[in-house]
Order: structure tokens, then C-alpha cells, then sequence
């Protein structure tokens, strides 16, 4: 049994390698300096050994036949200064998962700024109800698979294609590794700015995406979107489909204002309504192109809009976790101004006028934290009837100044203990607290639910 051994190992993407390569009967360990449960505890049960830290030695002593280094490994980490030194062959995640599995497969991607987590699921939903059976890798939680990854005996292979670059020593976007098939460009902003410089770059790694689909393979693309629009004008070879557009392939008409109930169009012809649990229009938006992307492997439409009637959604997106006294409470990863808007407008259809909408903010990403979005965070949050947000230390800008200047009422806090005491207090019945964070924002979804039980809040 071949042994690997990840560097890396409890990020969501190289977790999930980790158990896939278990899957598939490789002998697999790995280090992280960020050892802990859910992750840890999930790995272990796979019979995965991981331990904390990148000691060498014991690196040395488990004598692993390949190493595969995350993408948070850099230079000056004493087991990468060793790899270099005693010259180990070093091989990324996404080269390994082509390698091993991708290359054997048609690969559907799903890429973009937002919505790939929630397509990719639908998808492979949508597939999987169709028979297919597709492996997959997905960011996020799935309801409906309750994993975030599987290898399977079928043909396809449904993968979120993430613009963030592969490794220390390999600086292409990840998705370029995948060789899709069919591939979905769901829309594309500024984002990632401790990677890319500016809208430019990120347009060159997604036409460098293009130059790799085959000719015999289908581009899904949203054909509202100008930076995606720019990207297909650069050059492609591959047939385009669009969706999501006054003249696009494929349509839809809302007929509920939340999204949770829409009817699909195809060249202008209704195929039939979808009515789910799903609320947004954002997630109407990115079920047109997992329809539309599941045509381009064969299952007929209507199949597919049967199969979104039994999508239960992903973990993190508009997740509610409880509801006490009338309070509801969700939990959501919207951590980009287009996706805090589009998270509080889906919230606020939702409600219809039934309560307050309250907004509590973690901006955390490294482009929120470098000031990138400082105008555009205020502008997002207007949808909120209150707002409460956590200015994180190293953060390079104020927040405080930044909605003083957009003219948005907030509370700032340094710390989440002072934040949650402040919320617990404002809350009222009928509010619903949209929280927002693309990290664990010291477990406050958890804290609020059982300081509005006990009526008091407890220490962390």
C-alpha cells in the first residue's frame, strides 16, 4: 500500500484529497499547524493519522513514499527548507488529484467568484438523481451527501474550481489542473487580492482555463457578466452556452420574489417550474447553470429540475441554526461585498416585511483585511435594518471611518465577547440575525443561541 503524507492536511481542500486517497487504498498521514475538531476528529475516522506541527524528524521517521504540499505551506517552514534541501520531488494537491483521478474522468467544473460551492453541489445533486453516480470534491458541505468529497466508479467527476494558485512553487490558479470537460464561469470579480494585483490578472488565469477545454467540451457562462463576457472574447475554441441573460440559451422568471419558487426557460420555452427550500435569487441564478451544465453530459432538463425540488442546500449559505423567543439566526459565508448584498437581499424577500433583518459582519478575507473592498462593505450593508460588525486585528483599514463615510449606521467591536453582548441585548422577537463570516467568528452562532435560551451571556 502506497503511503502519502500531506502537508497541510485539515484545509477544506486538502481534507478532502486526504480522504478521497484513502478511498482509492493509499496508506495516508498528515501534519497541519491547525489540528482540530471538526476536521481532525473526521480524518481520524477515516484512519487518516494526523498529528500537529511539521516536525522534520517525525516527517522522517514515517518515511511517506510521495509528499503533496497544501498551498498554505511557504518558504522558511523548516519541512519545506528539508524537502528543497534533500531534493523530494514536490507535488501539489491539484496535481496529485489529476494525476490519481481526474485525469481518468470527464471533468465538470464549476468556477467564479461566488456561487461555486452551492452550483457544484446542485450539480452533482442533479446528476446523481439522474444516475450518474459522479465523484466529487466540493468546498463546502452538501446536505444531501453529508461529505464534501467522494471517488466513484463512474465516468464523471463534479469539482469546484477554485482561481486561488496551487502551490508555493507552482503559481497557476488550481483549476487549471483539472482539464474540465464542461465547465461553468459563474461570474468573476476582484477578489483574492494577497494573489492577484488586479481584475486583469484574474481574466488571464480564466482565459489560460479556456485554452484547455477541449473543442468537443461546453463552456456554461453567465452572460451578464462583463468580466466573463471579456474573458470568452479573448479566444475560445470550446461552444459556448449561456445563461442568465436578456438573450441567453437558458432563463428563468421568479414567481416567488424570494426564489423559492422559479420556473426554468430554454430558447424562450418553459420547461416547468422548481419549487425547493433554497431562498435567493443568487440560487436561482446558479441552479440555471447546474441545469444547464447537466444537459452538456446528457440528463435531460426536466430530470433536472425534479432532482432541485429535493436539494436540501449547503452548509453556511443562508443556514439557519435556531431559532429562540422569535429570534431566527442563520449562518453564511458571504465575505465579498456582491455576496453580503446579495445574502441581505435573500434574506430581507425572505422575511417579506416580517421582521428586522440584522447583519453581523466578519470581514476576514486577506482582501477585506487589506482595504481593497473598504468602500464597498458599507454600500453592501444597507439592506440590514442593524448592523453589527468585528473589526479583526491587522486589519489595515477602519471600519468605524469607512461607514461613517458611507453613512451606515453600525456598531464596530474589537472583540466578539463585546459584540455579543451588545446583540444579545438589541434582539428582539421577529428579528432574523444573518451571520456572516468566511471563518468560525469564535463560534458566536452557538454562543448567541444559548445566551437567548438562558437569557444572559456566558463566557466563552
Amino acid at each position: 500500500m502506497k503511503h502519502i503524507h500531506i502537508l497541510g492536511i485539515c484545509g477544506t481542500f486538502m481534507g478532502s484529497l486526504a480522504v478521497m486517497a484513502r478511498q482509492l487504498g493509499f496508506r495516508v498521514s498528515g501534519c497541519d499547524e491547525g489540528v482540530y475538531p471538526p476536521m481532525s476528529t473526521y480524518l481520524q475516522a477515516q484512519d487518516i493519522e494526523v498529528w500537529q506541527g511539521y516536525e522534520v524528524e517525525r516527517l522522517q521517521a514515517a518515511a511517506p513514499d510521495q509528499i503533496v504540499v497544501g498551498n498554505a505551506m511557504k518558504r522558511a517552514n523548516p519541512v519545506i527548507e528539508w524537502l528543497l534541501e534533500s531534493r523530494q520531488p514536490l507535488i501539489s494537491g491539484p496535481a496529485w488529484l489529476h494525476e490519481h483521478i481526474l485525469s481518468h474522468k470527464t471533468v465538470l467544473a464549476v468556477a467564479g467568484t461566488h456561487g461555486k460551492t452551492s452550483t457544484s453541489s446542485m450539480l452533482a445533486w442533479i446528476l446523481t438523481q439522474a444516475g450518474l453516480n459522479p465523484g466529487f470534491l466540493i468546498g463546502g458541505l452538501p446536505e444531501n451527501f453529508g461529505v464534501s468529497s467522494c471517488v466513484t466508479d463512474s465516468d464523471y467527476f463534479v469539482i469546484e474550481a477554485d482561481e486561488y494558485d496551487t502551490a508555493f512553487f507552482d503559481k497557476r490558479s488550481k483549476f487549471i489542473h483539472y482539464c474540465p470537460t464542461v465547465c461553468v464561469l459563474n461570474n468573476l470579480e476582484f477578489d483574492h487580492a494577497d494573489i492577484f494585483r488586479d481584475l486583469e490578472d484574474i481574466q488571464r488565469q480564466f482565459a489560460h482555463l479556456l485554452k484547455i477545454i477541449p473543442a468537443t467540451g461546453q463552456i456554461v457562462v453567465n452572460q451578464n457578466d462583463a468580466a466573463l463576457q471579456q474573458v470568452i472574447a479573448s479566444g475560445c475554441l470550446t461552444p459556448v452556452m449561456t445563461f442568465n441573460g436578456a438573450q441567453a440559451n437558458w432563463q428563468y422568471r421568479l414567481i416567488e420574489r424570494d426564489g423559492s419558487v422559479f420556473e426554468v426557460l430554454y430558447a424562450g420555452q418553459v420547461l416547468g417550474q422548481v419549487q425547493w427550500n433554497c431562498i435567493g435569487e443568487f440560487n436561482v441564478q446558479n441552479a440555471l447553470a447546474a441545469i444547464a451544465a447537466a444537459q452538456c453530459v446528457g440528463v435531460d432538463p426536466r430530470q433536472a429540475l425534479s432532482a432541485l425540488t429535493t436539494f436540501a442546500g449547503v452548509k453556511r449559505r443562508l443556514q439557519k441554526r435556531g431559532e429562540v423567543r422569535g429570534i431566527v439566526v442563520y449562518d453564511d459565508f458571504a465575505h465579498h461585498p456582491t455576496a453580503i448584498e446579495a445574502t441581505l437581499q435573500s434574506a430581507k424577500a425572505h422575511i417579506g416585511g416580517r421582521g428586522r433583518v440584522v447583519a453581523v459582519l466578519e470581514p476576514r478575507s486577506n482582501t477585506m483585511k487589506m482595504g481593497y473592498h473598504g468602500l464597498a462593505l458599507p454600500q453592501s450593508l444597507q439592506a440590514a435594518d442593524a448592523c453589527f460588525l468585528l473589526q479583526p486585528p491587522g486589519q489595515g483599514w477602519d471600519l468605524q471611518q469607512g461607514c461613517k463615510q458611507a453613512r451606515l449606521s453600525a456598531q464596530v467591536f474589537t472583540c466578539v465577547e463585546d459584540l455579543l453582548v451588545a446583540l444579545h441585548h438589541e434582539l428582539q422577537s421577529g428579528d432574523h440575525v444573518v451571520i456572516m463570516s468566511n471563518g468560525d467568528f469564535g463560534h458566536i452562532h452557538e454562543r448567541l443561541l444559548v445566551s437567548l435560551k438562558q437569557d444572559q451571556v456566558l463566557p466563552a
